[in-house]
């Protein structure tokens, strides 16, 4: 089946479109006090606050899976993030479980840079350059495939959390290591290890080549050619900005942006990193935080006692994570209710496994 069929038979019924937001925000919390512990909804952090405000557990998308495989009492795992975080979920949770996205169209255009067909091909192309050198580590924000992809090839899945750890771990494996989908995470990562730039080549899956000016053997890191198009949109322009209107300002930055980016911030981590260092900051620091605005928004209204400001002030939040949004979230639980399984999330048997191997693997370091 197409796409476009899918989304033509999951489309969001014209009847949600007209109801007024109280009304929606009150079936909802009705239906949550019927289904009570048989219904449980995960949110992501970037989640426009109209869903979040009906979050069971708020996290990044590798730990809202966890909580959801978990949680065993709960028959429908409706998932407030993108395709493929709900992707982890399924593989995570129970058979007896269904996992279920309010919108088809919250995708991620991270994961999407990397299709298995590409990945397949890149490896093979990479393996004539170099032999049997490299070990594939995925970000987790990566399909299912691409994850099945690295389990069956000896690797494992990377969090923006555990990336150095992972990273360190796989040139205990193999002399290489072959980097996706994110760049701009595997770059910043290596560098803070100590492999230097220009032992780094970038894959680019459209031109299908090798970017890389030295001798092929000083290669030590193959970036995939993918980033976060929310988090490519912070620039040292803006560092320069905020250095010069508040000096006093401490800049806080996702290992997701560009590499001179984040080497000229204070600071750069985890979702959770950021949000931790700002509950811990003191009364009256100043922080400018370039992650998704959603997020930063959320950390302004939550911490009145801080000056806290967008790096980039004309940031728009992530449009795919943004497709859910209250309208869709009620008509998913109102289709659950009349005995419906609207926007189900089933990942293939043999893919499910291979995925398992590379997330098992980092579960284990």
């Amino acid at each position: 089946m197409s796409l476009l069929k899918t989304l033509q038979l999951t489309a969001l019924p014209e009847k949600y479109q007209s109801l007024a937001q109280e009304e929606m925000e009150n079936r909802v919390w009705d239906i949550k006090k019927e289904m009570g512990a048989q219904l449980f909804l995960p949110c992501h952090h970037y989640q426009r606050e109209e869903v979040y405000q009906f979050a069971d557990a708020a996290g990044d998308s590798l730990q809202l899976a966890q909580i959801s495989a978990k949680n065993r009492h709960a028959k429908y795992i409706v998932f407030c993030g993108v395709h493929f975080m709900a992707e982890t979920a399924d593989i995570l949770t129970s058979a007896e479980q269904t996992v279920i996205l309010p919108d088809m169209r919250a995708g991620c255009s991270m994961a999407d840079m990397a299709d298995i067909h590409q990945t397949e091909r890149a490896w093979d192309m990479l393996q004539s350059l170099f032999g049997d050198t490299m070990l594939p580590l995925t970000y987790v924000n990566s399909t299912a495939a691409i994850k099945a992809f690295v389990g069956r090839n000896g690797g494992a899945t990377v969090t923006s959390s555990n990336a150095k750890k992972m990273v360190k771990w796989a040139f205990t494996q193999k002399k290489r290591v072959f980097f996706l989908p994110d760049q701009h995470l595997g770059r910043n990562t290596a560098f803070d290890l100590g492999v230097e730039l220009a032992d780094m080549a970038v894959w680019d899956p459209i031109r299908n080549e090798l970017i890389y000016e030295g001798a092929l053997e000083n290669v030590k890191v193959i970036l995939w050619k993918g980033h976060c198009s929310v988090h490519a949109h912070f620039t040292i322009k803006n560092i320069e900005f905020v250095r010069a209107k508040y000096p006093d300002m401490q800049i806080i930055v996702h290992p997701e942006c560009a590499h001179e980016v984040v080497a000229l911030s204070d600071f750069s981590g985890s979702t959770k990193y950021i949000i931790d260092t700002i509950e811990n900051a003191p009364a009256g620091s100043a922080w400018a935080i370039g992650t998704e605005m959603n997020l930063v928004q959320r950390l302004i209204k939550n911490h009145p006692d801080k000056k806290i400001i967008s790096l980039n002030p004309v940031m728009c939040p992530c449009l795919t994570m943004n497709r859910i949004d209250l309208p869709h979230l009620l008509w998913s639980l109102e289709n659950i209710i009349e005995g419906k399984e609207t926007n189900v999330i089933k990942v293939e048997e043999n893919t499910a496994r291979d995925a398992v191997l590379a997330l098992e693997r980092m579960l284990k370091l």
